[in-house]
């Protein structure tokens, strides 16, 4: 197995649990699906703007630099998923193509060791408003669908439930940052 491919298998492992929503919608032999689902105690427009401050909610393990100071997402069409180098040069994660305030943020691109293949991947973010009533305290849902298709040796079938692991422990920590200002 590939080193960056293990490192992503054992960071995927050591999750921290995933939200109640959470699945490989599909496998096959081009690609996977994976789909989670928070409630949030905050509004779309403030879930999107602690979205897109990336670096307060990430997990550091799943950077290159083990630093999420230097994440950022520019959440404008053309814009970078971006993680820099503190010695110069960085990586793109993913690119944005949607950007709809407290609505959505779409990105293309393939995270971590899936860049080492032929594969392309859409990410998608999608606020929902709820009605806060007294059985819950939700204002937002929020939505995250994860598709990457094309070909990779080996296929799909172990790489799609780490990389719905890693979601998954993403969305946690990202639904703990919003509902009680800490990640874990």
């Amino acid at each position: 197995m590939n080193p960056s491919l293990r490192i992503f298998a054992a960071s995927a492992l050591l999750a921290m649990g995933t939200p109640a929503m959470a699945e490989v919608v599909n496998i096959s032999s081009n690609g996977f699906q994976i789909r989670h689902e928070v409630l949030l105690n905050i509004p779309p427009e403030e879930a999107y703007e602690l979205l897109v401050n990336v670096g307060n909610w990430w997990n550091p393990s799943h950077t290159y630099t083990h630093n999420t100071k230097n994440l950022s997402i520019d959440a404008r069409p053309g814009g970078c998923f971006c993680e820099k180098y503190p010695g110069g040069g960085g990586v793109q994660h993913m690119s944005v193509v949607h950007a709809a305030p407290g609505k959505a943020l779409r990105m293309s691109g393939a995270l971590g060791p899936l860049q080492a293949h032929g594969l392309a991947g859409s990410m998608s973010w999608d606020f929902i408003p709820q009605k806060k009533n007294e059985s819950s305290p939700a204002l937002s849902k929020l939505v995250l669908t994860y598709s990457v298709g094309g070909y990779m040796l080996g296929g799909f079938e172990k790489i799609g439930p780490m990389a719905n692991d890693m979601l998954g422990e993403q969305i946690t920590r990202y639904k703990n940052f919003a509902n009680t200002g800490k990640v874990d």
